[in-house]
């Protein structure tokens, strides 16, 4: 550890949605940090705010590629998490996932870092199981258009504990479910996202399927609060621990949401249900309470509210800094 309690903290994928807000926080409690990043979705937007701050550096990289820095700690961050941009590529998702993590891990081995996976609740598939909890294996279709991302996230959390027991790195394994906010891609497809945008540019909002589906969905602020305890936690708590807000709405419930709140008078239209688009995604958060004290603080309407805030700026061309 460098200099008592500042540390020099590595994120992959720091120019992204979650990635970038993950820097400014890391920035904020005093460390050191590397932000990695290929652009592919992440965008320089996200962190210009912090490209002149003595504590950032920025260093375009693919993750598939081997790296070679000295740190304390590792987010890996890096991966597109949006159908549009992980089905984009598919192959190089995989290997996103797969390379990245034998890359970052063979990384945190040399030199003794702290690293943590940002899994996702892909990992469950379309579950059988409701609401998922970290002991449910999942039920993937191990050969559709979403299991290079599915399966790739699977792969590397087999990785990460294989590391851990084989080689004793210090691993911690997060779950993130539907995350919302500030800095999301205006086109990565994105349920809160498509619809925000629709709504303020007067469009019709797509509905696939009936839009009883369900998701939950949390903020990314409270979303980062979770990682950044998670890699604060004693080297036993390595998870899988999921990160995510229990409480479930229906797609039609946060199509009505998104329209009450912008004011839009935007119509609803409806397609069908994109393959193996899970039917129920809810996260039990019994282990990150128990384990963490975390849980999510933020309502949905003040998260929406906010990233409604954001979208009506960045559509406007105007700067935000939310």
């Amino acid at each position: 550890m460098r200099g008592g309690t500042r540390k020099a903290v590595l994120v992959t994928g720091g120019a992204g949605f979650l990635g970038s807000y993950l820097c400014e926080q890391l920035i904020e409690h005093g460390h050191e940090v590397l932000c990695v990043d290929n652009f592919f979705t992440g965008t320089k937007r996200n962190i210009a705010h912090l490209l002149d701050h003595p504590r950032f550096e920025l260093l375009r990289h693919d993750v598939t590629f081997p790296l070679y820095v000295e740190v304390d700690e590792i987010y890996n961050f890096a991966c597109p998490a949006s159908p549009i941009h992980y089905q984009h590529d598919p192959a190089q998702t995989t290997k996103t996932s797969v390379h990245g993590a034998i890359n970052m891990l063979g990384l945190a081995k040399r030199v003794g870092a702290r690293i943590l996976q940002a899994s996702t609740s892909e990992v469950y598939g379309d579950p059988k199981q409701h609401p998922q909890n970290e002991d449910y294996w999942g039920h993937v279709n191990p050969i559709g258009p979403r299991a290079c991302y599915d399966e790739g996230k699977r792969c590397a959390e087999t990785l990460f504990f294989d590391y851990h027991r084989q080689h004793r790195v210090k691993i911690k394994v997060v779950r993130i479910f539907n995350t919302y906010g500030p800095r999301m891609h205006p086109n990565d497809g994105r349920v809160v996202s498509n619809f925000i945008v629709q709504a303020l540019r007067g469009e019709p909002i797509t509905i696939y399927g009936d839009g009883s589906q369900t998701r939950a969905f949390c903020y990314r602020d409270d979303l980062i609060a979770g990682c950044l305890r998670m890699m604060n936690t004693p080297d036993d708590v390595v998870g899988p621990i999921n990160i995510g807000n229990p409480h479930e709405s229906t797609i039609l419930e946060l199509a009505e949401s998104v329209l009450a709140l912008t004011g839009s008078k935007s119509s609803l239209v409806r397609k069908p249900l994109p393959q193996d688009d899970p039917i129920q995604r809810c996260p039990d958060i019994g282990r990150a309470r128990q384990q963490l004290g975390w849980e999510p603080t933020v309502s949905l309407e003040t998260g929406l509210k906010r990233t409604i805030e954001y979208f009506d700026a960045l559509l406007a061309g105007r700067t935000t800094r939310l």
